[in-house]
């Protein structure tokens, strides 16, 4: 792999994971839960899951459900169910009330590292459409001529940083705008347009075809 090669899927992946998506919401509604150093726990198991379904995926994974598509329809389907979860909840105000600062209060109490590593790890997982990205995306990057591991090992490590700096930009977006969502109308609207953001990706979810 050259460096102009590199430099376009950089290029391509630092766009990619700056689009909101689950994994962003998730980061910035848990930052307004407990801040963005707590939410440091939410980064970490996003990035688990997403680290797991590309190597999965370059393992075989994708072979696998293109072979048994009911498969992937189970995936797809318990992904659509999560999300559609998380929306409603979120719609409610189910975590409760935003404290004046982040991190305080009952609701942020209740979120403890374990859990917050757990959520962003499921809804990490909640979205197939990685499968598809990693298997149709990734291969374009990889000269066929050359040894395929290290290449995918820099892919997969330029990836990784790519999302960590939004998880890390969206974290302190929502640090911030906490302060602002004390007021009981700015925190019901947050957390209608977030709810209706998180079914919105599971409804869009119901398209993927492998």
């Amino acid at each position: 792999m050259n460096l102009h090669t590199w430099w376009l899927f950089f290029s391509a992946v630092f766009i990619l994971c700056g689009t909101p998506g689950p994994n962003m919401l998730h980061v910035l509604t848990r930052s307004v839960r407990v801040g963005a150093r707590r939410a440091l726990a939410t980064m970490a198991g996003c990035l688990g899951a997403v680290l797991l379904v590309v190597a999965a995926s370059a393992a075989g994974l994708s072979a696998v459900l293109t072979a048994a598509p009911a498969l992937f329809e189970v995936i797809r389907y318990a992904g659509v169910a999560y999300l559609l979860y998380l929306g409603v909840k979120a719609w409610r105000g189910a975590d409760g009330p935003v404290a004046a600062r982040p991190g305080e209060g009952p609701a942020a109490s209740r979120l403890t590292a374990p859990r917050l590593v757990r959520d962003g790890f499921l809804i990490g997982l909640s979205n197939p459409k990685l499968i598809l990205f990693a298997t149709a995306f990734f291969p374009q990057f990889i000269d066929g001529h050359a040894a395929q591991g290290p290449q995918f090992a820099i892919l997969v490590a330029t990836f990784a940083g790519a999302e960590l700096f939004w998880y890390g930009i969206y974290a302190i977006g929502g640090q911030r705008l906490a302060v602002t969502l004390t007021r009981p109308g700015l925190k019901r609207l947050f957390d209608r347009i977030t709810g209706g953001l998180f079914v919105g990706f599971g409804a869009a979810l119901l398209g993927v075809r492998p």
